[in-house]
């Protein structure tokens, strides 16, 4: 996990049993947290001969953002203060996907929609939730759910769909603790991803 401490402008409100969010004060230090997703290619992966694109993943603007989430009650939502990712959530998710798929070895071609290449199928993702959880508990888990969808581009069939979450507790209150948890969560659910999308993509080239 690369951490990076830059001056930023944050407001800051005091929240009782975790970190602080924002509100309105002095300009301090802040720490940049850049997940270092890295999957290796599970040997039940198909090698495919189709090639994909992926389409920007969509999100509610809370969380198509760099600040860090954190719920510490149902139906309330904050963000940490003094932290922030180093990119947006939906970004996070699309260039780990998009690596694992290309370092896997099991593709041809891989490339985002905004590359202007025309792919086979076209990997389309929503993301519901991407924030720490306090859950009820004493210490809060990251907690990432997105819906994906795989199209194939010349009918603009869906060929498969289906929501993958990943709830994984951080050892501690501390920022730098959750932000291990989500690394953790990414990676795992990154993984789960670019297997679903390489093997349903094969059913589906596969047919008749």
């Amino acid at each position: 996990m690369k951490a990076l401490r830059i001056p930023v402008s944050l407001s800051l409100v005091l929240l009782a049993g975790c970190s602080s969010i924002l509100g309105s004060g002095p300009r301090e230090p802040t720490t940049i947290y850049a997940p270092e997703v890295r999957v290796t290619a599970n040997p039940n992966w198909p090698t495919v001969a189709w090639s994909l694109v992926i389409a920007k993943p969509t999100a509610a603007r809370v969380v198509d953002s760099p600040r860090i989430s954190v719920r510490p009650a149902p139906g309330e939502l904050q963000v940490y203060k003094g932290a922030s990712w180093s990119q947006p959530a939906t970004e996070l998710l699309q260039d780990a996907v998009q690596r694992t798929l290309e370092d896997s070895g099991r593709i041809p071609a891989v490339s985002s929609a905004d590359a202007g290449i025309l792919g086979d199928y076209r990997l389309v993702m929503d993301v519901r939730r991407f924030e720490a959880d306090y859950a009820g508990q004493s210490v809060p888990a990251a907690t990432i759910e997105v819906n994906a969808k795989l199209v194939q581009n010349r009918s603009q069939r869906v060929v498969a769909s289906r929501t993958f979450q990943q709830v994984r507790p951080a050892g501690s209150t501390d920022i730098a603790q959750v932000a291990a948890a989500f690394e953790q969560a990414l990676s795992t659910l990154t993984g789960e991803i670019a297997g679903w999308v390489l093997v349903s993509g094969q059913a589906d080239a596969s047919r008749p």
